[in-house]
């Protein structure tokens, strides 16, 4: 089990929890620096100790074998458990030299020491120094706040104003100091796994230039180099993308820290001050508390955090009443009376503020509730209709014949105003039909903006909340194969136009992949860009962009495995293929048409030069072939058919079926069978010996040697 993510949210709160979180990482990092001090110490003394080399080796290869990675979170990628590999790999090849002699390693202090040296100063110190800071502004804040909340409220107003506005200061203060303490501990333990190790590669592949069998050696330990030199890229990527994310969830959570509280089991926790009876005088002492709204029930922890821990039992009771206390009632501000049902008396409990009352006494349904007003989603254009599948085939199409080999594709974003401007034409349908993707007007990297602008707006990402965590969680899986069998049930259990939506993307990113020696997109490239798109969580918590990282090897396992992903349907746990057949079967004849005739979802015609000529509203010379054209076109992308229009086509149908027969017919739009009786095909191909079948709906045809059904609506005789 790894280090666990710190969540900005939790500054807020300053919990016990949170502490012992922070801790965790404190002691890790300590352990990180005294391990670099003593790398950094053996490293000189191998250069240095030309006779006694052999040991010193040993030495250092023994510490690197030692040492173990922890990384953020409840797995490792394939990378990072490549780069915790590392050191075990380095000390195998040390192991392998410790009885050759050598000279001294030239250079050696530039790509070792000092790297390491600067990463410990750089990094590692300046973790300390805002640790030193964290705990000085925690000291301050809570000696404040104790002086500021014994202030009597008879005290006049101006008085208790000003002193208001002082505390909101210091917490403001301390609550900035925590986010950047946090911010600067998480991101040291990031680093490390790519600015530790890299020195260390580096000062490898200067030794096997002067050992005697170097050339051997860095022969056989190129191919792990390789694999560690792209894990490290790889990791170093990630860590941008997600570094980026993380630091703009700090900004968020210091503009607005009451809208992105903590994602918690309880409905309302932090710190109050309880009125208790000593000796027959009163005493307030600080508690961590809990409610709970199901269940009713209260757990209060005795806690002062500068001691750094707990220091009392828990005590828990059951609420009765929430009742606020009048300010003439009681010498201290931001009271109420709490009772409860298994203990007797009534306990008077101090929030923190106002604010903070009224939130315990909403989530404890006081006598005095303040309803919450939350907030209303915008409006979101893009949908996966007709229109949406259309735009994105156009896109897609202008991408793939105009610059599938420029440098950076889909990395290189384009000019905001202009990608607005794209998507709102391509999808009005009264402009849809005069974009012109050909023209120079529109560049790549405005049209491929305009491709994940659009799949970040749709109501909800392409691979759906529901299954966001069962596809993390099978990017975690141990066993390559059992990753990809896991996302290729996933995938098929996507609502259909989601699937059928993510295959025209991935197979457009499967042939961006092929050209990557030309554009630079590799797979694992890919996977950065779209990874969050496709997969980007419901709530935006540091442990959810953590996962980025599992996001992305999800889409890298759908480009490199698409063909198997998107062309064989996993067989249902439990259910025989006979009966997946006959239902398939039933469910295709009892609808309106065969299954995979769903033209909004298959629609997307590009007019030939000839057609461009045509009159666009002309209905002389009407025939079958005519009315099954898609209504979905360059000059009506909101494409609906009228039920007059469909019964006329299934007359239509019908009456070629009944009088021709081993005809040969034309594709007039693309299908993809779902299931070994069917044909798979795109638009425009050529079947043989066409005729009608006994389903109902189906025609029966032959192409490339193979006879199975048609639908009998996507065809048109020739």
């Amino acid at each position: 089990m790894g280090l666990p993510a710190l969540e900005f949210s939790d500054c807020y709160l300053d919990s016990p929890q949170f502490r012992e979180r922070l801790k965790s990482h404190e002691l890790e990092l300590d352990k990180t620096n005294k391990f670099i001090k003593e790398l950094i110490k053996d490293g000189k003394a191998l250069i240095l100790a030309l006779k006694s080399l052999s040991t010193a080796k040993r030495k250092f290869a023994d510490s690197l074998n030692e040492f173990k990675f922890q990384c953020i979170g409840d797995a490792e990628t394939d990378d990072e458990i490549c780069i915790a590999k590392s050191l075990q790999e380095f000390a195998a090849v040390l192991q392998n030299l410790e009885d050759e002699r050598t000279r001294m390693i030239e250079n050696a202090s530039d790509v070792l020491i000092m790297p390491l040296e600067r990463f410990r100063k750089e990094q590692i110190s300046a973790a300390k120094e805002a640790r030193k800071k964290y705990d000085k502004e925690t000291e301050k804040y809570c000696a404040v706040l104790e002086k500021h909340l014994s202030l009597s409220a008879k005290k006049k107003e101006s008085h208790l104003h000003e002193a208001d506005n002082q505390v909101d200061n210091v917490r403001q203060h301390f609550y900035e100091v925590s986010l950047e303490y946090v911010f600067k501990v998480q991101e040291v333990q990031e680093r490390k796994m790519f600015d530790f190790v890299e020195p260390l590669l580096a000062f490898l592949q200067g030794l096997f230039t002067y050992y005697h069998h170097g050339y051997e050696l860095a022969k056989d330990f190129n191919h792990f180099k390789t694999d560690l030199t792209i894990s490290i890229q790889n990791t170093r990527n990630r860590f941008e993308s997600t570094r980026s994310e993380v630091e703009s969830l700090m900004r968020k959570m210091k503009e607005n820290p009451h809208e992105h509280k903590s994602v918690s089991q309880h409905t309302m926790e932090g710190y109050l001050f309880v009125q208790e009876k000593r000796s027959f005088v009163s005493t307030w002492v600080k508690y961590y508390c809990t409610y709970h709204r199901e269940p009713k029930r209260i757990t209060m922890v005795l806690f002062d955090p500068k001691s750094g821990g707990k220091t009392g039992e828990e005590e828990s009771f059951t609420l009765k009443s929430c009742t606020r206390r009048k300010t003439d009632s009681i010498e201290k501000r931001f009271c109420f009376d709490v009772e409860a049902v298994d203990r007797p008396g009534v306990m008077t409990m101090q929030a923190l503020s106002e604010e903070d009352r009224r939130l315990w006494m909403e989530a404890m349904d006081g006598r005095e509730p303040v309803g919450y007003q939350g907030y209303q989603l915008e409006h979101v254009m893009a949908q996966l209709d007709v229109i949406g599948f259309n735009v994105m085939k156009k896109f897609i199409y202008a991408v793939e014949t105009r610059g599938i080999d420029d440098q950076g594709l889909y990395r290189i974003v384009g000019v905001n105003s202009r990608v607005q401007k794209l998507l709102g034409l391509a999808m009005d349908p009264k402009t849809c039909a005069d974009v012109e993707l050909e023209n120079s007007e529109w560049e790549i990297k405005t049209i491929t903006s305009a491709i994940k602008h659009y799949l970040r707006v749709l109501p909800g990402p392409l691979m759906t909340y529901q299954y966001q965590r069962s596809f993390i969680k099978a990017a975690k899986l141990d066993n390559q194969e059992a990753r990809v069998t896991e996302i290729h049930a996933l995938v098929h259990r996507l609502p259909e136009k989601n699937r059928q939506m993510l295959e025209l993307l991935i197979k457009h990113l499967a042939t961006v992949a092929n050209h990557h020696q030309q554009n630079l997109m590799t797979i694992a490239n890919l996977g950065v860009v779209f990874g969050p798109t496709l997969l980007r969580p419901q709530e935006e918590t540091v442990a959810a962009i953590m996962d980025i990282k599992f996001q992305n090897i999800v889409v890298e396992i759908l480009i490199e495995h698409h063909e198997k992903i998107f062309r064989d349907v996993p067989i249902s746990v439990g259910v025989p293929t006979n009966m997946q057949l006959n239902l398939s079967r039933r469910t295709s004849t009892e609808s309106k048409a065969p299954s995979c005739s769903e033209r909004p979802l298959t629609l997307f015609h590009t007019p030939t030069h000839s057609q461009k000529g045509e009159k666009k509203n002309s209905v002389v010379n009407t025939t079958v072939a005519e009315l099954q054209q898609p209504v979905s076109s360059s000059t009506n992308c909101n494409s609906s058919s009228s039920s007059s229009t469909q019964n006329l086509l299934s007359h239509s149908h019908s009456l070629i079926v009944s009088s021709i027969a081993g005809r040969k017919a034309r594709a007039l739009y693309a299908c993809k069978a779902e299931h070994n009786s069917e044909l798979s095909f795109i638009a425009g191909t050529i079947f043989e010996n066409v005729h009608a079948s006994r389903e109902p709906g189906w025609l029966e045809g032959t192409l490339d040697g193979r006879t199975g059904l048609i639908p009998e609506n996507y065809v048109d005789f020739l």
